[in-house]
C-alpha cells in the first residue's frame, strides 16, 4: 500500500507517472528527455516513487552487447490515482435490477451477494476471540482502503469505519447498509448492529459487535 496520496498534476512525479501510463516503461534516458532534466533529478522522482510502491523497477532484454538497462513502470497500486467509475456504473446497475426486476429480487440478490462478499473476506480473519478477530478484519479493511479501527465501551466492541465502501450506492440505496450489517454478523459470526450512520450526518460509521450467546442470554431474561 502506497505510503502518501499522489496528486496527478504536473509535479515532477505527476508528470512520470502520467507518462508511464501513456507509454509504459521507461527508463532513466526516456524520462530525462521528456522531462527535460537531469538524471540526478530524474532517480530522485523514481526513488520517492518506489518507496511509495507506484512504481517498479524492471530491465529490459538487451539487444546488443553490454548489460540489460533498468526500465520503470507503474505498479498496480497506481491504478488508484486514475479516474474510476466503478460507483456511477454500480448504482445505475442498481437502479436498472430494481427497475426490471423489482424489490423483491434485488433484495435476494443482494443477500446472496453479502454472503459472497463474507465467504472472501472470512479466510483472511485471524484469532479465536471476538476482539481478535474484530481487530483482524478492521486490518483487511485498512489493506483495502477503507479506514477504521475498533474501540471499546464497557463490555461492547467498536467498530468504526471512517471511509464508505459504497458511498454512491449507498446515499441512494440504505439496504446497502444492511447488506454491509449481515456481512460482517456473518464474517466475525457475532451480532453486528449499524449505530451510526455517515448517510445519517455522522463523522463514522460505528458498527457495535456481542458474542451471538450474549445477545441470547439478553433475549432470554
Amino acid at each position: 500500500m502506497a505510503s502518501t496520496l499522489l496528486r496527478l498534476d504536473d509535479s515532477p512525479r505527476g508528470q512520470i507517472i502520467k507518462l508511464m501510463q501513456r507509454h509504459g516503461a521507461l527508463s532513466i534516458k526516456d524520462l530525462r528527455n521528456e522531462l527535460g532534466v537531469s538524471d540526478t533529478a530524474v532517480r530522485q522522482q523514481l526513488s520517492y516513487l518506489l518507496a511509495d510502491g507506484y512504481i517498479r523497477s524492471t530491465t529490459s532484454e538487451r539487444s546488443g552487447p553490454g548489460r540489460p538497462s533498468h526500465l520503470y513502470e507503474l505498479s498496480e497500486d497506481a491504478r488508484n490515482l486514475f479516474a474510476c467509475y466503478c460507483e456511477d456504473l454500480a448504482l445505475n446497475l442498481y437502479n436498472e435490477l430494481l427497475a426490471d426486476q423489482g424489490p423483491a429480487v434485488v433484495g435476494r440478490l443482494l443477500d446472496r451477494v453479502g454472503q459472497r462478499m463474507a465467504k472472501q473476506y472470512q479466510h483472511q480473519i485471524k484469532g479465536q476471540a471476538l476482539r481478535e478477530r474484530v481487530r483482524s478484519f478492521s486490518q483487511v479493511l485498512d489493506e483495502k482502503g477503507i479506514m477504521s479501527d475498533v474501540s471499546q465501551q464497557a463490555d461492547l466492541i467498536i467498530l468504526n469505519e471512517y471511509s464508505c465502501p459504497y458511498h454512491e450506492i449507498a446515499a441512494n440505496h440504505r439496504e446497502i447498509c444492511e447488506m454491509e450489517q449481515d456481512m460482517m454478523s456473518q464474517v466475525l459470526n457475532a451480532d453486528v448492529k449499524l449505530t451510526d450512520c455517515m448517510m445519517d450526518g455522522s463523522n463514522n460509521c460505528a458498527f457495535t459487535v456481542r458474542p451471538k450467546e450474549e445477545i441470547r442470554i439478553l433475549e432470554i431474561s
